[in-house]
């Protein structure tokens, strides 16, 4: 009975290897057209929705290992998981200088990471953070508000101009090149970090993002960044962005300054909160 269990299975592959290789058929991949994204009233592709990435980029953008919480007492509910990494080539070309600086960020990320005490995460951790974002969408403009300390970018697509001030986000101005959107943010105050693990950058960051729908509910995201006071040379990150498709999708509060009162103005009470 295996026997002919056997010469049944290498059959039907025979059968399938003969057919894949008659003149006129090809795989479906091959012949697959490459997805476009349904058009807006200006004829540019529609990103509206709440979206967001599952990876571990937000812990590391760079490879890691699954380790333990710096915060011991709580135990694998803190714990870091484990990732491939978003950096194209795996590594941050960091100067020595900075490579030294990023170690001693790690060492005391607990009291460094300024998104531990709720300051906004900045471009672009912001995308890539456990949190969802809304993309709204127009001519004019395009608005990116993000779940994570009700964090909130606009792009500007028309009348592009430099930044006013340094900020926590940016200045972003944007433009299409055929179906993807490019950002171009500039305009950093050099304080926030890319990710939990001390990764950083100066006010000198340049920041090029590009958001193309490569299926109805995927994105791919890809970044280019640019920093000479920081990096030898610009470096790049790909990721995936999903589509929050569930009904009622929608972003909820998580203004977490309440949350973090105590943490940096703890010092000052009369009395400590019991």
């Amino acid at each position: 009975m295996r026997n002919r269990l056997i010469v049944v299975t290498v059959a039907a592959a025979a059968v399938l290897l003969a057919a894949s290789l008659r003149p006129g058929l090809t795989t479906l991949t091959a012949q697959a057209p490459q997805y476009r994204a349904p058009q807006g009233p200006d004829g540019k592709p529609d990103l509206n929705g709440i979206w967001q990435v599952l990876n571990t980029a937000h812990w590391d953008v760079e490879p890691h290992a699954a380790g333990a919480s710096v915060v011991r007492d709580l135990g694998a509910l803190s714990a870091v998981p484990g990732g491939l990494g978003v950096v194209v080539g795996d590594e941050i070309p960091y100067t020595p200088n900075a490579r030294a600086t990023r170690r001693e960020n790690y060492e005391n990320r607990l009291r460094r990471d300024p998104a531990i005490k709720c300051y906004l995460p900045g471009v672009p951790r912001a995308t890539y953070m456990p949190f969802p974002f809304q993309i709204i969408q127009s001519q004019e403009h395009i608005m990116i508000v993000h779940e994570f300390a009700g964090a909130v970018r606009t792009i500007y697509m028309e009348n592009h101009t430099e930044a006013p001030a340094p900020s926590w986000m940016g200045w972003s101005n944007g433009h299409w090149e055929g179906d993807t959107l490019v950002v171009d943010t500039t305009g950093f105050n050099g304080m926030t970090w890319f990710d939990r693990a001390g990764n950083f950058h100066s006010d000198a960051l340049h920041v090029v993002e590009r958001f193309t729908a490569r299926s109805p509910d995927t994105l791919t995201y890809e970044v280019t960044i640019e920093d000479p006071n920081v990096f030898v040379r610009p470096w790049n990150m790909s990721m995936p962005v999903y589509r929050r498709v569930e009904e009622d999708a929608q972003l909820l509060e998580f203004r977490c300054v309440e949350f973090v009162e105590d943490l940096i103005y703890g010092h000052l009470r009369k009395q400590p909160v019991q």
